[in-house]
């Protein structure tokens, strides 16, 4: 299988900034489309960004301008990158990647890590 561990979230101020880590492990063939999305108290899951093998980016609206979204394919790592933090950015961040493992690398798994929170607070 395959797994996703977040890490980099934490208390920051409104303006600072903060810089997220998915790292992937196990029996990994290939990682494709990779994502962050967010989730805040008493909302639905929203997607962040999320970013091709090959590079390609897409934000959502809220994110543009504020937000870079990078992977590593070396390290099996993703990032995601947060300037001008905004309280309503306040959410727990789970990372996603569409994956095939070395015993079926035809079949795609839809994985999720269990998420870092993010609190922009003063």
């Amino acid at each position: 299988q395959v797994q996703l561990v977040e890490s980099g979230g934490g208390l920051v101020q409104p303006g600072g900034s903060l810089r997220l880590s998915c790292v992937a492990s196990g029996r990994i063939f290939r990682l494709n489309t990779m994502g962050w999305y967010r989730q805040a108290p008493g909302k639905e899951r929203e997607l962040v960004a999320d970013i091709t093998s090959g590079g390609s980016t897409n934000y959502a609206d809220s994110a543009k301008g504020r937000f870079t979204i990078s992977r590593d394919n070396a390290k099996n790592t993703m990032y995601l990158q947060m300037n001008s933090l905004k309280p309503e950015d306040t959410a727990v961040y789970s990372c996603n990647a569409a994956a095939s493992t070395l015993g079926a690398p035809y079949r795609s798994l839809d994985v999720w890590g269990r998420g870092t929170l993010v609190n922009v607070s003063s």
